[in-house]
């Protein structure tokens, strides 16, 4: 019986080693990840220190191999030490989004009738408001923080996942192992959780890779602007104090640019990879 259950886990492991595209995704994600945590030992200083000349080029001095800002400040320490705020914003909005969405979505779903409509008018409220331009209203309420701006992220973003939840929930309400649930005396919670969601984790898992992207890039839009974490650095901060020195130093912008880039690709081609696996009309379960 064990073996049996461990099949479809193999099966999985297996198509995802065997596709590239998670692969890729995966490897460029390790290695963020790995200069995240690696900061504080690698970069044992304050980012935001003035530790040399000003606009320093990448390899002007092997002291600060990727140059530093227009005031002096180590490019090379604000990337490292700005992947640990990028990914800590994205991942933190993606989860309270994915939790919102989840509850909001699964008792949508399952429960029906006046539940139903009601939830999916205050889905569609949410929906109205530009998701950037609500991320900005609710930072703006009081002193940005890096968990403010998660949170402000994650609120504004749930509504795709609660839809999708919605959806898959209305699907498999109907389903023969539901049914037998509720004749066994199952209690409403244990069906949702026990029965239901597990058999709609796929495309939640999937969309959760897409909304830790848009997580990264509305922080990044948010720093640009200046409405960032003053006390910290993230890569959206140093594409805004750089942009003034567009003409002459134009590496400020194109390496914390090239990092998000990097980043939201890596995510994108990881959920990719993994739709393929999990997708039942990709073949490759």
């Amino acid at each position: 019986m064990a073996e049996e259950k461990g099949r479809p886990r193999h099966r999985a492991l297996r198509a995802m080693l065997r596709n590239p595209s998670f692969l890729v995704g995966i490897a460029v994600l390790i290695a963020v990840v790995g200069i995240a945590l690696a900061a504080p030992w690698l970069y044992p200083g304050d980012p935001l220190d003035m530790v040399a000349v000003p606009t320093l080029w990448p390899g002007e001095d092997p002291a600060y191999p990727l140059g530093t800002d227009s005031l002096g400040r180590d490019v090379a320490a604000g990337l490292a030490h700005g992947a640990r705020v990028s990914l800590l914003v994205g991942l933190s909005a993606a989860a309270i989004g994915l939790l919102i969405g989840t509850a909001v979505g699964a008792v949508a779903g399952y429960a029906g009738g006046w539940i139903d409509n009601a939830l999916v008018r205050i889905t569609e409220l949410f929906q109205t408001v530009p998701t950037f331009l609500l991320v900005i209203v609710l930072v703006s309420m009081r002193e940005p923080t890096a968990v403010g701006i998660a949170l402000a992220i994650g609120v504004a973003s749930w509504p795709t996942v609660a839809r999708l939840v919605r959806a898959e929930f209305r699907g498999l309400r109907s389903a023969d192992f539901v049914a037998a649930a509720v004749v066994s005396g199952a209690r409403p919670s244990r069906i949702v959780l026990r029965h239901i969601l597990p058999n709609a984790l796929a495309p939640i898992v999937v969309t959760t890779s897409v909304m830790v992207a848009n997580a990264i890039l509305t922080e990044a839009g948010l720093s640009f602007l200046n409405l960032g974490d003053p006390n910290l650095v993230s890569w959206g901060t140093m594409i805004g104090d750089g942009r003034q020195l567009l003409r002459t130093a134009w590496y400020l912008t194109a390496l914390p640019g090239a990092a998000i880039a990097l980043t939201v690709m890596a995510i994108n081609l990881a959920g990719d990879g993994l739709n393929d696996v999990l997708n039942p009309r990709s073949g490759n379960q």
